[in-house]
């Protein structure tokens, strides 16, 4: 029953004893709601049930309820109810967001002020679908769904929930430069990786008769280059011996590996076709943080070059 107001000497009958009891043990008859409903002064000491299929309000304001005084609220439809506060705070530790079946008790400490019992706290509908969804929160309870396979989680403040899935920095490749293939020489500087994927695409330069594209690392001219078996020799690795044999402009792909390490060798790898792959050896202990690009004479007249790397 709503609160009621007794007198001296008043008798009260057995119906009254009955909603004075329900009441007292958890809120008294439930009054069905179906759409947002503004909370009058009648009901305190009432159960409010609110039964929509859509989201919906229930609006506290202020001067209708005395300190002291409750409503319980309890949501049984499939639309979220939200406690809402219109002129009066509303204050709570849980959540003023219930799902279905979640209730809560609102206690008024002022005409003014009330403070929201969640009672199943951040409400018992769970928000995961699917295998391997996580459980986050951004404002409120959120579900991350599960990433694509060799995926890694990831602490991103710019996402909502703070996390996100991304391929691990190992298995990434990060663009670190790009250029034009010009003159006598192209010295690609700043590079910090433990390996590198180096695409030279449309080059080509001006001496018809030696063609031939080479690498060196760290501007390092000494003979700390090898191929095949050879352990050193060479002030550079050849990474393609000619232009396209149609005489078009070439395209060559080379792998650095070890780069960043200060082991004393780095591995080369030039894929030729699809069943042949050619390469060299850098012998050195210190890290790799430059490459340089050079043709075997003459000068770059086209060409791009495209650095990545990953770690």
């Amino acid at each position: 029953m709503a609160k009621q107001t007794f007198t001296t000497g008043q008798v009260l009958t057995a119906a009254q004893m009955t909603d004075l009891q329900a009441t007292a043990m958890g809120g008294g008859a439930a009054t069905a709601k179906t759409a947002n409903y503004v909370l009058v002064a009648a009901d305190a000491g009432t159960t409010v049930a609110m039964n929509a299929a859509g989201a919906t309000t229930i609006t506290v304001n202020t001067g209708l309820f005395a300190a002291g005084d409750t409503v319980f609220i309890q949501n049984i439809g499939a639309g979220v109810c939200t406690i809402t506060a219109g002129t009066a705070t509303v204050n709570t530790a849980g959540a003023l967001a219930l799902p279905q079946y979640d209730a809560g008790i609102l206690y008024f400490t002022s005409a003014s002020a009330a403070i929201f019992y969640d009672y199943i706290q951040v409400g018992a509908a769970s928000p995961l679908t699917t295998k391997g969804d996580l459980y986050t929160y951004s404002t409120s309870d959120t579900r991350l769904g599960v990433g694509a396979n060799n995926t890694v989680l990831t602490a991103a403040s710019g996402e909502a929930t703070g996390l996100k899935w991304a391929v691990p920095n190992s298995l990434a490749w990060s663009q670190l430069a790009t250029g034009s293939l010009t003159g006598a020489s192209v010295s690609i500087t700043g590079l910090s990786s433990k390996e590198y994927y180096v695409y030279c695409d449309g080059w080509s330069h001006d001496d018809a008769g030696n063609q031939g594209l080479r690498i060196q690392f760290n501007s390092d001219t000494g003979s700390n280059y090898g191929t095949g078996n050879a352990a050193s020799g060479g002030t550079s690795i050849l990474l393609c011996a000619a232009i396209n044999p149609t005489g078009t402009p070439g395209k060559t792909i080379a792998y650095v590996l070890a780069a960043g390490d200060t082991e004393e060798v780095k591995t080369v790898l030039v894929p030729v076709n699809s069943s042949s792959t050619q390469g060299g050896n850098y012998f050195s202990a210190t890290a790799i943080t430059s490459i340089q690009l050079f043709p075997n004479a003459g000068n770059f007249d086209a060409g791009t070059y495209y650095i990545y790397g990953r770690s």
